[in-house]
């Protein structure tokens, strides 16, 4: 069934405007009486019914309101190095599939990728857009946002804050499984940029009581260590049955 974004719906009624919309009745030709589900942020999911169609505005009868089964119970947030080119689209687009809730760009010492003010800019608008298609294909009730960048300092302060923390290191010997622990309500994790972090970063990270962990004996790319790391994450809190 169809799923689209709107802060415009209550329990009975809702309407969805703009590019949307237009695509609901341009592209995908909805008529009145079809059905689609709407979410607002919530992590509900509104099942409902159309009423009325037109490229400005579709109107919404809500039928049912349920939980989303696609939100998973913990909250992981994504501290990722710039890497190069495009690979951060990939990570943002297969992070949102995996469950992310939040995503925060950051620039270490080993940064290739180092983009000015109106460079980032432009880019957080297209990394939120690939958020947005990301979280309305796979079923999410929410839209992880993708936030400023961060330097390296205002990442590992805002990770010490949360009840688990750790950097993804490929010279660290200490476990990911064990290091997780119990069930958290919120995890942040830090992945490095291609050639990873300088021994003083993870110095500084230790230093904040963050510790820094392997995801096991190979090398894993920058882009496939956070979706690795995402993934162990939602098994280990039951948030991938399988």
């Amino acid at each position: 069934m169809p799923r689209f974004f709107t802060q415009t719906i209550n329990s009975a009624s809702g309407s969805i405007t703009g590019d949307d919309a237009r695509h609901i009745a341009k592209v995908l030709r909805m008529r009145p009486g079809e059905k689609l589900i709407a979410c607002n942020q919530n992590g509900q999911d509104y099942h409902c019914t159309i009423e009325t169609v037109d490229e400005k505005q579709v109107s919404l009868k809500v039928e049912q309101i349920l939980p989303c089964r696609a939100e998973p119970t913990v909250f992981v947030r994504l501290y990722q190095a710039m890497p190069k080119s495009d690979k951060m689209e990939l990570i943002i687009q297969k992070a949102v599939e995996l469950g992310v809730g939040e995503i925060i760009p950051v620039q270490t010492r080993r940064c290739v990728s180092k983009p000015d003010a109106k460079a980032m800019a432009k880019k957080l608008e297209r990394y939120n857009r690939i958020a947005l298609e990301a979280a309305k294909q796979c079923g999410r009730g929410i839209v992880p946002v993708v936030l400023p960048m961060a330097d390296y300092a205002q990442a590992i302060e805002r990770m010490a804050r949360d009840n688990t923390a750790m950097v993804f290191y490929e010279n660290s010997t200490a476990s990911f499984a064990q290091c997780l622990g119990q069930p958290a309500k919120t995890i942040s994790i830090m992945v490095g940029a291609e050639g990873g972090f300088e021994p003083e970063e993870i110095n500084s990270a230790v230093n904040k009581g963050i510790p820094a962990v392997s995801l096991g004996p190979r090398i894993l790319r920058c882009e496939t260590a956070p979706l690795a790391a995402l993934a162990v994450i939602m098994y280990q809190t039951g948030n991938m049955n399988m």
